[in-house]
């Protein structure tokens, strides 16, 4: 049996491209490596913290992230993701950089879930900072314009902790920031069907607000699993 090779690391097919941070990740975050239930590789961009990210458009990071992904895939990731969905700005150039299928932000999936639902709803976007999500965020990640978004801004926790990268997380305060700001949408779209969590450190808190809502809840882990089965299939057949 012959093999080929070409790559410097096998069986970790998806490449995660990190903000640089030290706020707590906790499992269900997509950067604590117990999330996933198959290998992945990281990378951390420096200088590209959730301040400059979320707060000040990424400015000045776009040559850091293409570099940092062009070395995910010479390690040997088979796509590319990452760790905000205010990525979402550099999903043309990533995607234009790197060989591989690229996936910037959870935002990505509005669309397709929108097809999944009847005429009189639409999917909403659950955001950790609705004051900055602009319209160029939501153009790149083709979400249309006229989407529900609701934010954990007005919250106790979240929002300040993971945007002023603090050392520690009450879990308990984020979740009910989670969950409260998830209710309001609801009760301020009447038509909401479905909520995107545009953020990457919502996903521990999905089941949470999906119990509260009793809508749909799609975050980035779910996005980030569906394209790693493509990259390999479950096997039904020996």
């Amino acid at each position: 049996m012959l093999v080929s090779g070409g790559k410097s690391i096998y069986g970790a097919r998806i490449g995660i491209l990190m903000l640089e941070a030290q706020f707590p990740r906790i499992p269900g975050d997509m950067g604590n490596a117990e999330t996933w239930p198959f290998p992945v590789l990281y990378k951390i961009v420096r200088g590209a913290t959730p301040d400059q990210v979320v707060r000040k458009n990424a400015e000045g990071t776009l040559y850091r992230f293409i570099a940092a992904a062009e070395e995910l895939v010479s390690d040997g990731a088979d796509a590319i993701t990452t760790n905000c969905g205010f990525l979402s700005i550099f999903q043309k150039e990533l995607s234009a950089a790197v060989r591989v299928p690229v996936l910037t932000s959870s935002l990505m999936q509005v669309c397709t879930v929108n097809m999944l639902l009847p005429d009189s709803k639409k999917a909403g976007i659950l955001t950790i900072s609705k004051s900055t999500l602009s319209d160029a965020h939501l153009r790149a990640a083709k979400v249309p314009s006229d989407t529900p978004i609701g934010t954990t801004e007005d919250g106790v926790e979240f929002s300040r902790v993971i945007l002023n990268d603090e050392l520690e997380l009450n879990i308990e305060l984020a979740r009910l920031d989670n969950i409260n700001a998830a209710l309001k949408m609801k009760t301020d779209h009447p038509g909401l069907g479905a909520i995107i969590l545009e953020c990457t450190n919502m996903s521990p808190y999905a089941e949470a607000i999906q119990e509260a809502v009793e809508l749909p809840v799609y975050s980035i882990v779910n996005f980030v699993e569906w394209l790693h089965a493509g990259l390999k299939p479950k096997r039904f057949l020996s």
